[in-house]
């Protein structure tokens, strides 16, 4: 739809239209009138910056923010001095706001020689009240602050920002709104994310995405096969499922519909290559599931299976809602039914109460599932999650076992990834190696990067590649002959 809009022909003389999206294509009718403004004025179109630091939902966010600014006439760029720099927060661990904070710092520098700067930060951190508090009171030159429920307001924030000098503050608590049909720009032209739900209703003790991200929303299936068709059409040759839980999707339309269902007509599409999903909760994650998964000529060997924790008693106080022995089970039908699936997941070390006996088992669920990677975090005590009021784990002691599941989780990542060698796979080339122009690096359906021989004209295709040295996470190889 925002394709075909022509916002020079918005009459922005008028009052604003109370429907979304109309509204907000108004405002960006409104925005680039300031945008022709500027050029006018400075010679030169104004520049924008988008800094992603969260998540693949944080990047799609991020998508969506460039897709605005660039509808209204910023170039887009990578440089920080910008004159307008938009930071799209995470908030899963401590050292995320910290890493904030530090860039704000940074940005004040850059702000006090271009006087026409504006830095604005949304995101996951937005919807934290004591980050808010602190943000207003600590760095009063930030001139935009929203969150995750209120995104498709962008345009309309960014013209207030325009109208006024004050801090511009927009921070809703939840949402049941979805809007559709708003810009968007993707950093690759052959892949794309697809959101197909928003929020979580899961609460693990640990976690604040709930607080931050609010209840679950679903999309409607049409709006996403729409969208899939015109990505797909636009040269898009892989798409990635995006959600906190997408086992959950479906469960609160008026008319449900399970995950597996809504993959079921995603493969329909013609000319769509490869699917990819995530996130998967364990605690659901139907037989319907791994049914169309096995099936499937689209969906990639990959998926990625959260544990957590290894130890009964450490999930329950987690509200992980399985013990080991499900988990465990769930994984081995997995592998029984898909014997050539890459396993991953996330590890959390040092929750309140862990013990080394805990941890213990969490290393033999490495050892029994043998995955093929796994993504292990120090537990990091988020304010306002059941959690943090817990007895926490000795520091020293928490890096120590920490270092002991990381060794285990190399030993046997490796041992997974170096079965591969010799065979030929297909991989969908993403871009020139950086740091040898000679190769490009591709994905397989598996996940696994791989480098080999090759030259710009390969981005975005899917090529057969002889899987020849593995070097422990990566392979390097050469192109083969199709089959």
């Amino acid at each position: 739809m925002y394709n075909e809009i022509e916002l020079d022909k918005i009459d922005i003389n008028t009052e604003p239209p109370t429907e979304e999206p109309s509204r907000q294509y108004y405002f960006m009718a409104k925005c680039r009138e300031w945008v022709k403004a500027f050029e006018k004025h400075n010679k030169r179109l104004p520049k924008a910056f988008v800094l992603n630091m969260g998540c693949q939902m944080n990047a799609r966010d991020s998508e969506k923010l460039v897709g605005v600014l660039r509808l209204i006439g910023y170039e887009i760029t990578e440089e920080e001095d910008a004159d307008f720099v938009i930071m799209n927060t995470c908030t899963v661990r401590d050292n995320a706001n910290q890493r904030v904070y530090g860039r704000l710092g940074e940005l004040k520098g850059y702000q006090r020689k271009n006087p026409h700067m504006k830095i604005a930060l949304c995101g996951c951190m937005a919807q934290e009240a004591s980050a808010v508090e602190k943000i207003k009171k600590s760095y009063p030159f930030v001139n935009l602050l929203f969150g995750t429920h209120n995104i498709y307001k962008f345009a309309e924030l960014l013209y207030t920002v325009y109208e006024q000098s004050d801090m511009v503050v927009d921070i809703w608590e939840d949402t049941d709104r979805i809007v559709e049909n708003l810009p968007v720009e993707r950093k690759y032209p052959f892949k794309s994310g697809i959101n197909i739900m928003f929020g979580c209703n899961n609460f693990c003790s640990y976690c604040i995405v709930p607080y931050v991200r609010g209840r679950e929303r679903s999309r409607e299936p049409g709006d996403i096969l729409r969208e899939i068709e015109a990505l797909v059409a636009d040269g898009v040759v892989e798409i990635m499922l995006l959600g906190q839980n997408v086992n959950s999707y479906g469960k609160n339309l008026d008319r449900p519909i399970t995950f597996a269902q809504l993959l079921r007509e995603v493969e329909q599409i013609e000319g769509l290559q490869r699917i990819r999903f995530m996130t998967s909760h364990p605690k659901d994650l139907s037989d319907e599931l791994i049914q169309v998964m096995k099936e499937s000529k689209k969906i990639c060997r990959h998926l990625h299976l959260p544990v957590q924790a290894g130890s009964t008693r450490i999930l329950n106080a987690m509200n992980r809602r399985y013990t080991k022995e499900q988990y465990l089970a769930l994984a081995a039908k997995i592998r029984r039914e898909i014997p050539d699936i890459a396993l991953t997941t996330d590890i959390i070390v040092g929750f309140p109460g862990e013990t080394e006996a805990d941890v213990e088992e969490t290393i033999d669920v490495i050892r029994q599932v043998r995955y093929d990677n796994a993504f292990t975090f120090i537990y990091s005590r988020r304010t306002g999650t059941p959690a943090a009021d817990m007895e926490q784990v000795p520091r020293e002691q928490v890096q120590k076992n920490f270092d002991k599941v990381l060794e285990t989780v190399q030993n046997v990542a490796r041992a997974q990834v170096a079965r591969y060698q010799g065979r030929v796979m297909e991989a969908l080339v993403e871009e020139i190696n950086e740091n040898d122009a000679s190769l490009v690096t591709g994905r397989l359906s598996n996940n696994i990067l791989v480098h080999f021989p090759g030259d710009a004209s390969l981005i975005g295709q899917i090529v057969p590649v002889h899987l020849e040295e593995c070097h422990g996470f990566y392979y390097m190889g050469h192109q083969a002959r199709k089959v």
